[in-house]
Formats: C-alpha cells, structure tokens, sequence
C-alpha cells in the first residue's frame, strides 16, 4: 500500500480540507508538524521585523540572517552513535536544518532496538540509515524531506532532493 492512496485519502486543496475513506482511519502529521510550526513562527519573526534569530525544535532548527555580529549561526550534528558527540558544526544563515532519526526515541527488546519512523513498503522500523539531516530553505519542506529520506534508499532520496533543490548528510 503507498503511503498515500488516492482511494483511501481526499483532499480538497480549495477548501483546505482532507477526509479519510474509512471510520477508524487517522493521519500522524508528527513527521512535519515541527517544520510547519517552525515555518509559521519565522513568518511572525520576519513579518515583525526580525531579521536574527535562531528556532530550535529539537531536530529542526531554523535560522533567519546572521547573528547579531554579522558571523554566521554554528549548528552542531550529532553523531547517531554517540549522541554526547557531534559529527560536524555547520555555519548557517537563512537555511532550516532538519534531522530525522532512529537514535533518540526507541525501545529495545530482545536485543533489537525499534524507532520511530516507520518505512512504508515494509510496516517496520526504516532500517536504511540511523539520521539524515536536510539542508532547504523551507522549514517545512526540509521535515518532511529528512523522514522521507529516512526511508528510502540513497538513490531515491537524492533524486527526492535534486527535484526539491535541497541538500542532505547520511
């Protein structure tokens, strides 16, 4: 089953609206739901004026400009293996940076840890990456594009990301 079936799910992009096929159905909007409030609180900040700021989301972190000084904001990656370590710190300005991954919320039983973002094709755990992080302009976009391409194998998710003009780290 894709993981959007125009059978099972009507949208009606005039009306902003969706309907779901049948009772008992539910939609988990938690693979974008911090890009989009990320999206909405740096319309607020530029539409106030602002022009410097930093949004962290934990995993998606928005910068509007430069820091106060003029230099670039520092965003660390954390390393998948080791969450006390990082795997590089980025210089950004204007960019949103968003990182999906299995290394933070799981479980394990048995010895097999389990995460959170579930590949579609299989109904199980993703199992082609332990974090992607995207670089895009849109805060919203970049959420979206990081659990997606946590689920898909490289060379999908780098024409995912060419077609998007984004950029990524697996």
């Amino acid at each position: 089953m894709a993981l959007v079936d125009s059978e099972e799910l009507s949208v009606d992009t005039e009306a902003s609206a969706a309907s779901l096929a049948r009772a008992g159905m539910e939609v988990d909007l938690g693979a974008v739901a911090k890009g989009f409030a990320a999206r909405e609180a740096e319309a607020a900040i530029r539409d106030a004026g602002g022009t410097s700021a930093m949004l962290d989301l934990g995993g998606n972190v928005t910068v509007i400009g430069a820091k106060e000084d003029g230099s670039p904001w520092r965003v660390a990656v954390k390393d998948p293996r080791d969450t006390g370590s990082y795997l590089c710190v980025l210089a950004l300005t204007d960019v949103t940076l968003s990182t999906s991954g299995g290394y933070e919320r799981y479980f394990e039983e048995d010895g097999v840890r389990y995460h959170h973002i579930i590949d579609p094709a299989t109904r199980r755990p993703a199992a082609y990456w332990r974090a992607v992080t995207v670089l895009c302009a849109d805060s919203g976009l970049a959420d979206a594009l990081s659990t997606a391409l946590f689920t898909l194998p490289q060379a999908e998710g780098q024409a995912l990301l060419d077609r998007y003009g984004a950029e990524a780290m697996w």
